[in-house]
């Protein structure tokens, strides 16, 4: 495979396959996963865009990680979290079983970039957006993550849902628009739109405030609500959701429901909270 600016290879033990990839293109990316024989990837169904002949696919119950909590139980567990998070309770394996490399790629849905993180490399958890998962070696994890101190009476109790990918291994995110990496020291606190947080590691302290007083929030075009992220921890932010995306999209073509996203409405804030937006 010829050098990207995403690219690897290498072989270690892991408990993940360690597969090689390369991400190729600019503003529509896919991902290329070249497997050893016997190697799999995991990734959400309708990603493919093509494999060779010799990459076998499978469709698992939950996230084929492997019954890492015990048996029928744990796929059921596994499963239902993903159904929590909006994902299907399926998830498609490829299994190289053939000899010699074969590849598989897939490509994100929307335009912007794939990015590929080492869960090792983070402590071998990673907390993403709702809908930020695309692909990941086999055995990487994918559960939800709950913040539940967050307006807890406005969702009932349920805190706000986020995506919660655990393991040792690769795993590829997608996100909208470009990426913007942040590390933020101890203390060092960042105010984001709450539908342009892509992904950040656990030690990041994760809230939701206000974003000001009742003028900016009627008048101000970015609802009620954003983030505030404090360190210290890396943050991933990403320039254009895709929720944001398809709103404009849907205003600018004179949809009879009017601009999705509600920007600038004094209930377009919490919609798109709900949202992911």
């Amino acid at each position: 495979m010829s050098s990207s600016p995403w690219s690897h290879h290498s072989r270690n033990a892991n408990v993940s396959d360690d597969i090689d990839f390369e991400i190729k293109g600019q503003e529509l990316q896919f991902l290329e996963i070249e497997l050893d024989p016997g190697e799999s990837a995991v990734a959400e169904a309708g990603a493919m865009v093509w494999k060779d002949a010799s990459v076998a696919m499978t469709t698992v119950f939950g996230d084929g990680s492997g019954d890492q909590g015990g048996g029928f139980m744990g796929k059921l567990l596994g499963a239902g979290k993903r159904l929590v998070t909006g994902e299907s309770l399926f998830t498609t394996v490829f299994t190289h079983q053939g000899q010699g490399k074969a590849r598989v790629a897939f490509s994100a849905p929307v335009p912007g970039a794939i990015l590929p993180i080492k869960l090792s490399d983070y402590g071998g958890t990673l907390i993403c957006q709702k809908d930020s998962f695309l692909a990941a070696a086999k055995g990487v994890s994918i559960g939800i993550h709950f913040q539940r101190k967050i307006l807890t009476g406005l969702f009932g109790g349920e805190g706000f849902i986020m995506q919660k990918l655990e393991g040792d291994g690769w795993v590829f995110v997608q996100m909208g628009g470009t990426i913007v990496e942040r590390e933020l020291a101890p203390g060092e606190e960042l105010h984001v739109d709450t539908g342009c947080i892509a992904a950040f590691t656990p030690s990041v302290d994760f809230d939701v405030i206000g974003a000001g007083g009742v003028r900016s929030m009627l008048f101000g075009g970015e609802g009620l609500f954003f983030a505030r992220l404090r360190g210290p921890g890396k943050v991933w932010i990403q320039s254009l959701p895709f929720a944001r995306l398809a709103g404009r999209m849907l205003a600018a073509a004179g949809s009879s429901g009017g601009q999705n996203r509600g920007e600038g409405s004094i209930l377009g804030g919490l919609g798109n909270l709900l949202d992911g937006d």
